[in-house]
């Protein structure tokens, strides 16, 4: 492999490292190992929450891609991702679950347990990461669609006489 590509392929790993400890373990709970990061506080924030936690883990999905991680682990990160953001959706549930889920966390330990190879993205890594954003796009914009009505509903019992 040349150097310049085994530089860049070891960049993948602080990069997932930096944002499992961001979004997933920033914050330890004093007398507790416990620890959470953005992602759970973040989706707090009805609508958007949510939804920019999945940008940060789809684009970091796009690196792994283009640094040529295998598309098996492609799918076990993506998997995290959509898992994350679909009980995510859920109020309340979502918001507890996110503390303990922790799917970049999970997405560093893959990246971290695999050496990664010489390969580079196929047209259908590509497509299958495009066809996985997609999904994960439609699912974010359900929510947020949820989330609305869920309000929309709260505001007119609360304010209609």
């Amino acid at each position: 492999m040349p150097p310049e590509e085994k530089r860049k392929r070891q960049g993948l790993e602080p990069l997932f490292k930096w944002l499992a400890l961001i979004m997933d373990e920033f914050v330890r709970v004093p007398g507790t190992n416990f620890r959470f990061g953005l992602d759970p506080l973040l989706g707090l924030i009805p609508g958007i929450g949510d939804t920019s936690s999945a940008l940060v883990s789809g684009f970091a999905l796009i690196q792994a891609l283009r640094l040529g991680v295998p598309k098996v682990l492609l799918a076990r990160m993506a998997l995290n991702i959509l898992v994350n953001e679909v009980i995510g959706i859920i109020p309340g549930v979502g918001d507890a679950f996110s503390f303990w889920f922790k799917s970049n966390a999970r997405n560093y330990e893959i990246i971290k347990n695999h050496r990664l190879g010489s390969t580079t993205p196929s047209r259908s890594d590509w497509l299958f990461v495009i066809g996985v954003l997609v999904v994960l796009f439609c699912i974010v914009c359900a929510g947020i669609a949820i989330s609305f009505l869920i309000l929309g509903a709260l505001a007119r019992m609360l304010f209609s006489h």
